[in-house]
């Protein structure tokens, strides 16, 4: 057997430049007991926790390949739940020291999850998908609990209804214009909100008041009230407004409309958020306009409605009707008394997502992420005397609307188009269409900025002092590094300037560009400023052009300086001859034009990717072509061999990030790459790290490790993937025997895996009680799970099976196998006490699911009769244990609060006295100064 080659792997380390992602709304966090100060926000994969007052990270959830779709901090701020386009939802803890890792991963939806929100406690998690179905998560036991099926379109929002009602409901809006509520008990719709004309995008409680938000600039208003059992309709209900359907008796709820309220912003309304105390709601639509509404107390309402009657007797002159009562007053009361409009917030970019929060004094906190991935966190003053807003009052000079903090300077504002290594790798250069920055590779941190126009492409002069910048406009750009300045714009080429390659001997440059010509300039250091201050900066002199038919999209320089090559529109790549221009060698076979090229250290080799998702690698003495390898399933936008190797990245439109062997033509490895398109990557000098950037608005960094790979092996793995991606069993997830009704979780490969475990457990258990007399040896399975009987060992197996997969692994299982489980459930029960929450979970889950057959089996009944008796027991002897447990501590939370309260009246009658004694103080000297 010959020798395997080994290859040094890399691996991601972290990504940089984006500071929040569009798809995902952001949320206001609490970390440290502080408030209003941490904000989560998704970024790509990845949540992070930013804090606004420093300005950087504070924490980072990390999940591979998916993207954030949404997420949401719990009502207590321990835990917040993350939802991914894949349809899984984790639950991180951000009060943990490994908050990093999830506590729990649930596999819920088909597609990505639209919405996520908890109950008023943080016990339960409603989440929405595009798959149009609703989930109701219980946090504590980590499972699904109810899976909601009935609209036809994606659910957009939903929400809890703990308020008016003893029963729990769950009220759900969608793009089929409908609105839900939902009884969880029965798990089917109890009534259906069919008034709205367009897609209903975001619902808000406040008080008794539902808002729906929808495609045109009015948001319903419904007063909901709890169903007496009167059915007579009052006059209170008629003179609010026609209710729906009121002949609807199964409804514990009346929902009535009772107005709309008129937004100023155009378009559909995108989010509608209110504060955690129901006092304020804020809604934006498609554009950067943020409206505010204060919610009025009923004694405001009262006060606002004798306000308007008083304005309207004065006008009417009407001194007859001047006496009226109270209750008269409250009968009246329409939406303008209970919703104010507040000052509005004017953006500079489009509006992704909000959130909001009231503080001490009526200061309301709005935290927006802005399409251009930003944030800013807004302050406004939300009373009922705040002035009234004029038109454009956020511009104003009397506006109360103030920019606390800003995030901006951590990454581009828009796409970035190109990244370059500087010649030491310790500096990253990245270039977008407004800005060019630099960033330091060990700390991940922006170091300048530059504003720039649209930036092509990008690299490093020799002596890192200056980068130069090829623009879309066709200016090749000098830029100062310690100065963050442009020391020179040069009208180089007419239109794009595609590409710079820069000369092996460190003189010059080559340009290429969409004018069809292709330019070298050599460097020269030119006089700036006069007198003492004179100092010498960099400029470029042109010294000649090549003319060619076609539109230049990249170039290439052979590191011997004998060679120019030059890939062009036609999908042609030309070498000449660089000293004369003179034509060498043409190399046909692309199919589209090449987007990028490379020429190997040695100048034997040269790579070049296509838009026909190719690369060729070549020879450079005969232009033979050595391979075609079919590379991505994009377009291949960059590619740059490893320097000293004949080993290149490649990066395509499909985001993903490739390594391949020059010489045995073999993919080395894919690496996680971008969410979308990748745009450019960059390796640096000294061949350790890779740069790459893409659409997701991240630039990743990958770092060369001491581990080996071997090829074999890693194409092992992918085709093991590839498999265990596809579920053997199909995605059915309906019960059995309950056609009407679907499990809350959804099959995955770890369930798959889980039923598996349990048929390979009672297997091994049998067949060491077989072999008990002889002193049978532990399989290895139970070897490594350290585990020495059969009854551990099935325990230990059911343990760590995820709760959010158990019912789905039971569910495969055969009727022989249930069966035996069964049957052994009575010896894992009076033996393993410390389990009965799983085990008394098993079996009624079994029992539910396989009912008719376990009744139909007359050799079943005393085994029930012995699982009822035994679970009666240890459930019954767990509940009086925790009730013991609740009321001690309930003891001792009483005394607790007693000898506080005594310390709390003895501090404050001392800061009383202390007050007393200090306005005395000062009313005597106020005396004094009379006198004199």
């Amino acid at each position: 057997m010959g020798l395997t080659k080994q290859y040094l792997a890399y691996r991601a380390i972290d990504s940089f430049n984006i500071i929040a992602s569009g798809r995902a709304n952001v949320n206001f966090a609490v970390l440290e007991k502080s408030e209003g100060r941490f904000v989560a926000a998704p970024a790509a994969e990845n949540v992070i926790i930013w804090d606004l007052r420093m300005g950087d990270r504070k924490l980072t959830l990390r999940r591979e390949k998916q993207e954030v779709t949404a997420l949401r901090v719990s009502p207590d701020h321990l835990h917040i739940a993350v939802g991914y386009a894949d349809g899984v939802v984790q639950i991180f803890d951000l009060s943990s020291q490994t908050y990093y890792d999830a506590i729990c991963s649930l596999a819920l939806h088909k597609n990505a999850v639209s919405v996520l929100r908890y109950d008023a406690h943080g016990m339960r998690l409603v989440s929405g998908g595009l798959d149009t179905e609703l989930v109701v998560v219980d946090v504590v036991e980590q499972a699904g609990r109810q899976r909601l099926s009935g609209h036809n379109a994606a659910v957009t929002d939903a929400h809890f209804l703990q308020r008016l009602v003893e029963q729990d409901i769950v009220v759900s809006c969608s793009k089929d214009t409908q609105i839900k509520f939902w009884n969880l008990e029965t798990q089917f719709c109890f009534k259906t909100i069919v008034d709205n004309r367009t897609e209903i995008w975001a619902l808000a409680f406040v008080n008794d008041l539902m808002v729906a938000g929808a495609g045109e600039s009015g948001m319903n208003v419904y007063r909901l009230r709890k169903r007496e059992d009167s059915s007579a309709q009052t006059l209170e209900t008629a003179v609010e407004g026609l209710a729906i359907d009121d002949e609807d008796t199964i409804s514990p709820l009346s929902v009535s409309n009772c107005g709309t309220i008129q937004r100023a912003g155009k378009g559909r309304t995108v989010n509608l958020v209110a504060d955690p105390n129901e006092r304020v709601l804020s809604c934006h639509a498609t554009n950067d306009l943020i409206e505010n509404f204060y919610i009025c107390t009923a004694e405001e309402a009262k006060q606002r409605l004798a306000k308007r009657l008083k304005k309207a007797r004065k006008r009417a002159q009407d001194a007859a009707a001047a006496e009226e009562d109270d209750e008269h007053l409250s009968k009246e009361l329409s939406l303008s008394d209970e919703i104010k409009r507040l000052e509005s917030l004017k953006t500079k970019q489009k509006i992704k997502s909000i959130d909001v929060l009231l503080g001490q004094n009526k200061e309301l906190r709005v935290l927006v992420s802005l399409a251009n991935n930003s944030m800013c966190l807004y302050s406004l003053e939300a009373s009922l005397k705040s002035r009234k807003p004029t038109a454009g009052s956020a511009a104003s000079a009397d506006s109360s609307v103030k920019l606390l903090r800003s995030l901006t300077r951590l990454g581009h504002q828009s796409e970035v188009r190109s990244v370059c290594f500087s010649n030491d790798s310790l500096a990253i250069g990245s270039g977008s269409g407004d800005s060019f920055k630099f960033w330091d590779r060990d700390a991940m941190q922006c170091l300048r900025t530059v504003p720039t126009d649209y930036i092509l492409c990008s690299r490093f002069v020799p002596g890192d002092r200056y980068v130069l910048l090829g623009m879309k406009s066709g200016k090749l750009c000098i830029v100062d590094v310690g100065a963050a300045d442009i020391v020179e714009r040069i009208p180089a080429h007419e239109s794009e300037l595609w590409s710079i390659a820069l000369l092996p001997d460190q003189k010059g440059c080559v340009t290429g560009s969409s004018d069809t010509t292709l330019k070298i300039w050599s460097f020269e250091l030119i006089d700036a400023g006069e007198g003492e201050s004179q100092t010498k900066v960099l400029s470029l002199l042109h010294k000649n052009t090549l003319k060619l038919e076609e539109t230049v999209l990249c170039v290439a320089v052979s590191p011997d300086m004998k060679y120019l090559a030059v890939g062009l529109l036609d999908a042609t790549v030309k070498v000449f001859f660089l000293d004369t221009f003179k034509f060498y060698l043409s190399l046909y076979g692309h199919k589209l034009p090449v987007l990028c090229m490379d020429i190997s250290y040695d100048a034997t080799l040269i790579a070049t990717g296509s838009a026909d998702r190719n690369i060729k690698i070549w020879g450079l003495n005969f232009g033979d072509c050595h391979r075609s390898i079919f590379a991505h399933d994009d377009s291949v936008m960059s590619l740059q061999f490893i320097p000293k190797t004949h080993m290149f990245f490649s990066c395509g439109k499909d985001g993903k990030v490739k390594q391949w062997d020059g010489d045995s033509f073999e993919k080395i490895i894919t690496l996680p790459g971008h969410i979308g398109e990748a745009y450019c990557l960059s390796v640096s000098p000294n061949g350790r790290y890779l740069v790459s950037c893409g659409s997701d608005r991240t630039l990743r960094m990958y770092e060369r490790t001491e581990e080996t790979i071997v090829l074999k092996d890693v194409q092992e793995e992918e085709r093991e993937q590839l498999e265990n991606e596809k579920l053997a069993t199909g995605e059915d997830n309906s019960v059995p025997l309950l056609p009407g009704l679907k499990l809350p979780s959804r099959k995955t490969v770890g369930s798959e895996q889980a039923a598996e475990s349990i048929m390979e457990c009672l297997e091994i258990s049998k067949q060491f009680e077989l072999e008990a007399d002889d002193k049978p040896e532990l399989h290895p399975l139970m070897l490594a799970l350290q585990v020495k009987n059969p009854i551990d060992f099935l325990v230990t197996t059911l343990i760590r099976i995820r709760t959010s997969d158990m019912e789905e692994a039971l569910l495969l299982l055969p009727f022989s196998i249930v069966c035996e489980l069964l049957e052994r459930l009575p010896a894992l029960i009076t033996q393993r006490p410390d389990e009965v929450e799983l085990l008394c979970r098993v079996t009624v889950f079994l029992f539910k699911v396989h009912m008719k057959p376990i009744a139909a089996a007359k050799s079943m009944k005393p085994l029930l009769i012995k699982l009822l008796g035994l679970l009666k027991h240890d459930v019954q002897q767990l509940r009086d244990t925790m009730g013991y447990n609740l009321h001690a501590l309930a003891l001792l939370q009483t005394d607790v609060e007693q000898r506080e309260g005594v310390q709390l009246f003895r501090d404050a009658t001392l800061a009383r006295r202390q007050q007393e004694k200090k306005r005395r103080a000062a009313a005597k000297r106020r005396i004094q100064i009379q006198m004199a």
